[in-house]
């Protein structure tokens, strides 16, 4: 995370982030609207996004880390969103409705995670491509040892875009469910990411995410931690 975007070049933004080369890459500035805390952009290394789920937790204990209040507004490129944040752990609201854009076929998501038909579950949902802002591909697969053994396949994921231009390079989000209990893994090759390890570096840390709904929108929650920090020298 960048605290101070502003005073960054601002035609070097996706440089930045390409350099850094990590799944996320988060730029901060002040709010438009004074009641809010910050506005937040976010990068991935080839593109900016709307709004993603991982970096706003990390901004949000960031931001809190150091010195902004635990109850905090950031402005997204989907609207406001209510944070809070103390110690390492935050969580967000947001009231944007669920979109359910398309519906590629089963077969084309095997293919893109090198798996069988019979991999894919269909009997709770066909694979869809959906947004809370941000547009991914979501499939449930048949059980946790599918589900480890999944690879992208890059030239898939190629066709997947090229058929479904709207979403973000055919990302897909794939799943099993237990439960209340979800595991989950995210791919995205064509945006130099192969598999998002909840975003940043892979070291072997565990992710996990909470997630409640309610009539005040969804609530989402998660740790993060510092893991560098250093000087950027443009």
């Amino acid at each position: 995370m960048f605290p101070e975007a502003p005073k960054l070049p601002q035609d070097k933004l996706q440089r930045i982030a390409r350099e850094f080369d990590v799944s996320e890459t988060t730029f901060v500035y002040p709010p438009d609207d004074p009641a809010h805390r910050a506005s937040v952009r976010i990068f991935t290394p080839t593109m900016e996004e709307p709004f993603a789920g991982h970096p706003t937790i990390g901004a949000a204990v960031a931001l809190h880390a150091l010195g902004r209040p635990e109850a905090m507004g950031l402005e997204s490129g989907v609207g406001p969103i209510k944070a809070a944040a103390s110690g390492n752990v935050a969580r967000f609201t947001t009231t944007r409705p669920l979109e359910i854009l398309t519906e590629p076929a089963a077969e084309l998501v095997a293919e893109c995670l090198s798996l069988a038909i019979g991999d894919i579950r269909l009997h709770r949902h066909a694979p869809v491509q959906a947004s809370l802002g941000l547009p991914f591909v979501i499939a449930e697969l048949s059980d946790r040892e599918t589900l480890s053994c999944t690879l992208p396949v890059t030239d898939a994921f190629r066709r997947g875009a090229m058929l479904f231009p709207g979403g973000l390079d055919f990302a897909i989000f794939c799943y099993t469910r237990a439960g209340t209990r979800l595991d989950a893994r995210t791919f995205a090759p064509l945006d130099n990411i192969p598999e998002d390890p909840a975003t940043g570096s892979d070291m072997g840390r565990p992710s996990r995410i909470s997630a409640s709904t309610g009539t005040g929108g969804m609530t989402i929650s998660g740790a993060a931690r510092r893991t560098m920090e250093g000087r950027l020298l443009l």
